[in-house]
């Protein structure tokens, strides 16, 4: 496992019965986790500090009770890499801290590449690989079917001073927008993207990861350019292993082009602690 321990803004105080208490900057926030199945507290005191809980609800999804005053929203650092955190819907604050493991290789992949390098993230979310790459020196496209999370992308990548960084924000369909992409015979260097289990495109388009993910690759394929630097899929879907992911980059990617494969979890430390936290899992491609 590859575990996201460079943080300074972020880290986990404790874990127990299913949920996370977690440090966000200044602010302390109580979150549900399913991978936390054991009732032991190693700092029990430390959750009435929270100040703010998200309480699941039995009919699915569920709310957030702020304590203390907490702002709209605030931000946090990783080493260069400035984000805008929000206390969203369905327990989320807009950022996953464990991808750091990825920003840190795609920053140190770009930069040693020697050479411009054209990035495409696909359902890119809030940015947090966008940014790392544009900090990179990357052009990046960026691709999402939601304009609430590509509007948020843009924020974080003016937070982080990037704006005269290339960076083509994108609302559309991930599948729709590769298939365009071929057609217009558009290449990228390096592809990454972070799919859901299942979601809805731009225009109602539906995605299940295990229909539609290895078609996705395949796609993919065409809009490498003849000289690729890596390739990574993140996932977060429950029950997926990581073998998987690496078994589809070996019948496509590395079929094609020779590189190395390789995949695995990552996870985030608790403070003080042994423990890590599960957090998902990831499938690379990358040139030799």
């Amino acid at each position: 496992m590859k575990i996201a321990n460079g943080w300074k803004d972020y880290e986990i105080l404790d874990m127990s019965n299913g949920k996370k208490l977690e440090r966000w900057g200044k602010y302390i926030l109580d979150r549900p986790d399913p991978q936390i199945i054991w009732n032991k507290k190693n700092n029990p005191d430390m959750w009435n500090k929270a100040d703010a809980v998200y309480h699941r609800s039995n009919k699915g999804g569920g709310h957030w009770q702020t304590i203390n005053n907490l702002p709209d929203n605030w931000q946090v650092k990783y080493k260069d890499l400035t984000f805008n955190i929000k206390q969203m819907g369905f327990k989320h604050t807009g950022l996953f801290p464990e991808q750091a493991i990825n920003w840190d290789y795609m920053i140190n992949k770009i930069k040693s590449s020697n050479r411009k390098i054209k990035v495409l993230n696909l359902f890119a979310y809030t940015g947090g690989a966008t940014v790392a790459c544009a900090y990179a020196g990357a052009d990046v496209v960026h691709v999402d079917s939601s304009k609430g999370m590509v509007s948020w992308a843009k924020e974080n990548i003016i937070a982080s001073n990037l704006e005269d960084k290339y960076v083509r924000f994108i609302v559309d369909d991930v599948v729709k927008f590769v298939k365009r992409e071929i057609r217009r015979g558009n290449k990228y260097d390096a592809i990454v993207m972070d799919p859901p289990s299942y979601g809805r495109g731009s225009n109602g388009e539906v995605w299940d990861i295990e229909k539609d993910l290895y078609p996705l690759i395949e796609l993919c394929e065409e809009v490498l350019s003849d000289n690729p630097l890596f390739f990574l899929i993140n996932s977060y879907t429950t029950g997926l292993s990581s073998k998987v992911l690496e078994n589809i980059l070996n019948l496509t990617i590395n079929n094609k082009t020779k590189g190395i494969v390789t995949s695995g979890e990552i996870g985030l430390p608790m403070t003080n602690s042994e423990l890590v936290l599960p957090c998902g899992i990831y499938g690379r491609w990358e040139n030799e």
